[in-house]
């Protein structure tokens, strides 16, 4: 499967570890990878399946944009991370969520991971009604005991506490703030004008020996707090095929853009696009990058995987700096700003990976290619 674009001087081993990849998974189409390092492109390929400018659903990378506008709005003392979550959104104090803290709807702990009856994929795709819903909602443990992710729903928390404070949703800000300004390539609500550019989703394609392998493994009951998270009776595959999330932007996993769009979301937060100074100051970064309440997942089993709102980059590849954050997707896409490094980088690809399970695998060699350029470029 033929490489298509361009990289740095010094970056050659990248393009060819993404050609590798390539050679080993002809399954996989339209993948798109792209990096920044101090704020420069250095990354820029694509392989059969997609072009340079095509946009695909990126599912969770979403959550790493969202929650980069509420680091801004922290920073600007606009929101305060220890106050209330009802504060700002008194119908959220039922059922005992009253002290929440926002600090702790960040770092997932909500415990409001769905509603008893599940969200439909339209339901999914609008964050008011989620967030009316949830308001109501009994949480499924204790509010700040635990933490577990909200897969599906912790944009429309968010979301709507963000409306409360400035009476601007989410998609608005980032739009005015982030996107727009520093020209990214990864939208909160795909213009119509733009969809020629997308490319759906596509299923995945395991090997009889795959599916063997998965099938005997345990599956998740219906009434498993991971099963209520991830909606699972909603077809996932279809979410972002569908032009009524592409255009409502959901905050959780609505998001389209490239990878490029990706990787440079990351470069503005840490280094500055375009001239721009950084978004995020050093504090910033510091206060969001942080795991706050250590411990293991209620509904993942991971363990210490969020700071505040974003992932924390790097458990997942060490050799990331400890501040590394990002935001993976379930389709395989990736995203994460390594100050340490300097590096932004972005991953997207049309098929999902299988068995679905966020990040596709081939990002450890990828990212960790782009890690050892950079490095012997500084």
């Amino acid at each position: 499967m033929s490489v298509h674009g361009t990289v740095a001087e010094g970056f050659e081993g990248v393009r060819e570890e993404f050609g590798a990849f390539l050679a080993e998974e002809p399954a996989a189409p339209g993948a798109q990878l792209a990096a920044y390092l101090d704020g420069r492109p250095v990354v820029d390929l694509w392989s059969e399946g997609v072009e340079q400018d095509s946009l695909t659903g990126v599912y969770s990378v979403t959550k790493g944009a969202a929650h980069l506008l509420v680091a801004l709005l922290v920073q600007d003392g606009v929101l305060d991370l220890d106050r209330e979550v009802a504060a700002y959104w008194p119908e959220f104090a039922a059922e005992g969520k009253d002290r929440l803290t926002l600090r702790e709807l960040l770092a997932h702990r909500a415990g409001v991971i769905s509603v008893e009856d599940g969200f439909t994929a339209a339901e999914l795709a609008d964050d008011r009604l989620i967030a009316a819903r949830l308001a109501a909602q009994k949480p499924y443990w204790e509010p700040g005991s635990a933490h577990g992710y909200h897969a599906t729903v912790i944009g429309a928390l968010t979301g709507e506490v963000v409306l409360r404070a400035t009476g601007r949703t989410l998609q608005e800000l980032y739009e005015e703030r982030i996107r727009a300004p520093h020209g990214l390539e990864l939208y909160l609500g795909l213009p119509a004008e733009l969809e020629p550019r997308f490319r759906s989703l596509l299923r995945a394609e395991p090997t009889p020996e795959q599916l063997t392998e998965f099938l005997a493994q345990p599956m998740p009951g219906k009434d498993s707090l991971f099963a209520i998270s991830f909606n699972l009776r909603t077809d996932l595959v279809n979410f972002v095929n569908e032009r009524e999330t592409r255009a409502g932007g959901s905050a959780s996993a609505g998001g389209v853009g490239s990878a490029r769009g990706v990787a440079g979301l990351y470069a503005a937060a840490i280094s500055g696009l375009g001239g721009r100074g950084p978004l995020l100051e050093p504090e910033t970064v510091a206060e969001f990058t942080t795991v706050h309440y250590p411990g293991t997942d209620l509904v993942t089993g991971s363990v210490d995987n969020f700071a505040l709102g974003f992932e924390t980059s790097g458990l997942s590849y060490p050799f990331l700096g400890p501040d590394a954050f990002g935001h993976c997707g379930v389709s395989g896409a990736q995203g994460f700003a390594d100050p340490a490094s300097g590096v932004a980088y972005g991953y997207t690809r049309r098929r999902f990976v299988f068995p679905p399970s966020g990040a596709a695998p081939e990002n450890d060699r990828l990212a960790a290619a782009v890690v050892r350029a950079a490095r012997a470029a500084r």
